[in-house]
């Protein structure tokens, strides 16, 4: 039985659409729901679900049964149901979810976002495509290489790293590994094998860069390796770049404190390498500023993945690059599938005044860490409140710390150095002088602090 009136009352949404009457673009949304997760059109309801009636004939439904097949291809048929209410004819069409996608309307493709039909672009399309078929890009054999071409000690390497882990045991016999792992296809390198081991990679590039402001850049550098040493590359520029202080507890050695949290960098830089597009020509972009670190990938969010489940901890993951997602779990470089921003997330809560940020943006997806500015702002002050020989100002701890190190420094250096403002530092000054924890030696043009 099917509920008119509980379906007009609830409106039009991702699964359900009002037509005043049959036109093209009901062809339209009969695709789009087919590319999607199926839907429910009814002819008769105009946008403010006031029932208008269909005109109905002899052959009516049969005529519009017949469009819908000529004008999609794969060819859709449905079932047109006349419903009389109101003294008014509605027709109820019924659209299942196709199962090889995308489905065509007159050489165009839709899918359905939110309540609306989205005209998808060719990546999209060829995403649907390998989604439906449960297959990726990276598991075609590669055009480019042989399998002479791939790194033997780069593979040899891998497979020490997987057995070592014990996800998964493989032979020494490198060819014999790759095609357990189905990364050799009719003897032929696939595109992740290339992506992973070649010895010379040409498909993509990670552009990474040092601004002080969006035009101003201070310094650039192009990776152009395999996925596992383009992770530590990229690691390795971005320490390369950021702040790190020292923390001594009494022990012989020293505690480094980086700016950022360097695991949460690290799962960003991965699921950025694992999950981008590697059909298109942009680069992945990672730019480091004053104060945030952003990374841009191209390709949006795959599957039905979406920022909003993102933010959840129970969403269910979706990859693009299945064997080059698997190749990282078996090296224990992600803990398994669809945890990285719950571990990222995690990471950030120690480094409280820290924020992470992920949207789509044009063909691509940008993930943004920063300083709070509110929350950093709240902490000094709850450190100047409890004072510093409670321990908690973290700020008066650096600066102490920075002193200690760094003798005969006044405060325009100091500020540099803990990227802070003239003022707090005179305020921190202040505490320290306060609790004899610090001097000032020398003339008031040339002297500096010292730690007592």
């Amino acid at each position: 039985m099917i509920d008119i009136t509980t379906i007009i009352k609830n409106g039009e949404n991702e699964k359900v659409e009002f037509k005043s009457s049959f036109k093209n673009d009901t062809v339209e949304t009969i695709t789009a729901f087919a590319n999607s997760k199926g839907g429910e059109i009814l002819i008769g309801i105009n946008d403010s679900k006031e029932i208008v009636g269909a005109e109905v004939g002899k052959e009516t439904l049969q005529k519009y049964v017949n469009q819908i097949k000529q004008n999609t291809r794969p060819s859709i048929i449905v079932d047109i149901i006349q419903i009389e209410t109101e003294n008014k004819n509605i027709l109820y069409i019924k659209v299942d979810e196709f199962p090889i996608k995308p489905v065509a309307c007159r050489d165009k493709y839709y899918r359905r976002v939110q309540n609306s039909n989205h005209l998808m672009d060719l990546t999209e399309i060829s995403n649907m495509h390998l989604q439906s078929l449960q297959l990726s890009w990276d598991a075609y054999e590669s055009n480019s290489i042989a399998l002479e071409d791939l790194d033997n000690e780069k593979i040899a390497k891998f497979i020490k790293r997987v057995n070592e882990n014990r996800r998964f045991v493989l032979s020494e016999d490198t060819k014999e590994a790759l095609l357990k792992l189905s990364l050799l296809k009719n003897n032929k390198p696939t595109n992740a094998a290339m992506l992973l081991f070649a010895k010379e990679q040409n498909i993509y590039n990670i552009h990474l860069g040092r601004f002080k402001t969006p035009s101003h850049i201070i310094d650039d550098k192009m990776i152009k390796e395999t996925l596992y040493e383009a992770v530590e590359q990229s690691m390795m520029y971005i320490i390369s770049w950021i702040k790190v202080a020292f923390e001594f507890t009494g022990e012989i050695q020293r505690t480094e404190i980086f700016e950022y949290p360097l695991e949460a960098l690290r799962e960003i830089v991965i699921n950025a390498i694992i999950h981008r597009d590697y059909t298109s020509p942009i680069d992945t972009q990672i730019k480091i500023f004053d104060k945030s670190i952003t990374i841009f990938n191209p390709g949006r969010l795959y599957g039905n993945m979406t920022i909003e489940k993102l933010k959840t901890d129970d969403y269910q993951a979706q990859t693009r690059n299945k064997l080059i997602a698997e190749a990282f779990y078996l090296t224990n470089d992600i803990e398994k599938y669809g945890s990285g921003y719950i571990r990222v997330r995690k990471e950030i809560v120690s480094y409280p005044t820290m924020k992470f940020k992920y949207e789509e943006m044009g063909n691509g997806y940008l993930v943004t860490v920063s300083y709070d500015k509110q929350k950093i702002d709240s902490k000094i002050a709850e450190g100047v409140n409890e004072g510093v020989n409670e321990g908690v100002n973290e700020g008066v701890n650096l600066l102490y710390e920075l002193i200690k190190n760094h003798p005969n420094k006044r405060s325009p250096y100091l500020a540099t150095q803990l990227d802070t403002s003239t003022k707090n530092i005179e305020r921190w000054l202040k505490q320290l002088r306060d609790t004899e924890k610090i001097e000032f030696k020398g003339s008031s043009k040339t002297g500096g602090y010292f730690a007592k």
